[in-house]
């Protein structure tokens, strides 16, 4: 075979792989990833293929034996002029870049020094050359107007203008990549949405050591205000993600479940508080109280009795 059809079958499986990549990929992972099969797939057109060349090589090669040697000449004399007329455009526009003379007509452009027999050549700069000169001529002037005459943005003000973008893009991504959650990020779920499929989890997975109440078995229960690892959502989506007490504690559930699922669950969890199920478990750890609520109740109390303080002071006056 001759090298065009090398490259012809180079080509042909690039294009297959691709077309083959675009026409089953569903998503930033590639079709030859999740479906493996389909390499056996593009590997058998491509044997096809190579075999078609082969078949079409061998033939042209039976026909010109059939040919008289005139014919051969002639044939041969068809396929040198067609190499030489081969890429002949490319090849008239790489001498047209590079501006110089040919060797046939350097003789116009010698110059009067000599040197010990060495001549000089008149030789202009090359058209690609000066054309960029004067390119990056136009850019600095371009340049020099938009951020010192008009006062466009530096690189550091770019800099920092594309990271508050992209910590803005970052949090609209959040909002629906939802399983990017972990016990520090989140926050508990409301929506009936939600807490239904929080309920799902639960039932297919809790029920036997909590009951489906929530009353509590093996396993403590969870409608009431003791709790053993601590209360709150991030508390609880932590225990669940993390296991419980080693040895004797709820198992790691974070290899099982999504974090989204997580987040469910966990909020269904704390939905379940002051439920008052029949026969629940005996209390177990310590009356957990949020923080931020101890917190907010401090400032409230501080408020209070600087109102009060300032209310006799102002009774005293």
């Amino acid at each position: 075979m001759k090298s065009a059809a090398y490259l012809r079958i180079v080509g042909f499986a690039i294009v297959g792989y691709f077309v083959l990549d675009f026409a089953g990929s569903t998503g930033e992972t590639s079709i030859f990833t999740e479906q493996p099969w389909l390499w056996i797939l593009l590997a058998v057109i491509m044997l096809f293929y190579i075999a078609g060349e082969i078949i079409v090589s061998t033939l042209g090669s039976i026909l010109y034996r059939t040919l008289s040697p005139e014919q051969q000449l002639a044939y041969d004399k068809d396929e040198a002029l067609e190499k030489a007329n081969q890429f002949k455009g490319i090849k008239e526009a790489y001498k047209n870049l590079l501006g110089s003379k040919p060797i046939e007509e350097e003789a116009t452009i010698v110059l009067d020094h000599n040197y010990d027999g060495i001549r000089e050549l008149d030789n202009k700069l090359p058209p690609w050359w000066v054309y960029g000169f004067y390119a990056s001529i136009i850019f600095a002037v371009v340049y020099l107007v938009r951020f010192e005459v008009l006062g466009g943005e530096n690189q550091h003000e770019e800099y920092l203008a594309a990271v508050e973008q992209a910590e803005l893009d970052l949090i609209e991504y959040k909002k629906t990549a939802k399983d990017l959650v972990d016990f520090e990020t989140v926050e508990l779920l409301t929506e009936a949405s939600d807490l239904n499929a929080g309920k799902a989890v639960f039932t297919s997975n809790c029920i036997a050591c909590h009951k489906a109440t929530g009353a509590g078995g093996i396993g403590p229960n969870l409608t009431d205000e003791y709790w053993i690892l601590g209360g709150g959502i991030k508390n609880v989506f932590k225990t669940i993600s993390e296991g419980g007490r080693a040895g004797k504690g709820m198992v790691s559930w974070k290899n099982d479940l999504k974090p989204s699922e997580i987040a469910q669950v966990a909020s269904y969890v704390l939905s379940l508080t002051g439920t008052n199920p029949e026969d629940p478990k005996a209390p177990e750890g310590e009356i957990w109280v949020d923080p931020s609520l101890q917190v907010e109740a401090a400032e409230t109390v501080e408020t209070t009795e600087e109102t009060a303080t300032e209310t006799e002071e102002t009774a005293e006056l």
